[in-house]
């Protein structure tokens, strides 16, 4: 565990502590290496999106409805 960790009570359906805690064993890490792991993708993936979100921020908003037209039009749906 890092030197500047923080301390953190967390509270997990017990079949996903007890499936935790097998990973941890087969794999030689802590639980807390996994959880902390899992967050940090998590996170990342936000990053992605919000930078998709940003990058297509100018385009053009389309309507529902609109949509459904033209997927029917394209004969898509």
């Amino acid at each position: 565990m890092a030197a500047l960790s923080k301390r953190s009570t967390i509270y997990l359906d017990p079949t996903l502590h007890q499936a935790l805690r097998i990973k941890a064993l087969e794999t030689s890490r802590s639980m807390s290496e996994i959880i902390n792991e899992a967050v940090r993708e998590a996170l990342a993936e936000d990053a992605e999106d919000l930078a998709a979100f940003e990058k297509r921020a100018d385009e053009p908003l389309i309507s529902y409805e609109r949509m459904v037209k033209k997927l029917k039009k394209d004969g898509r749906i």
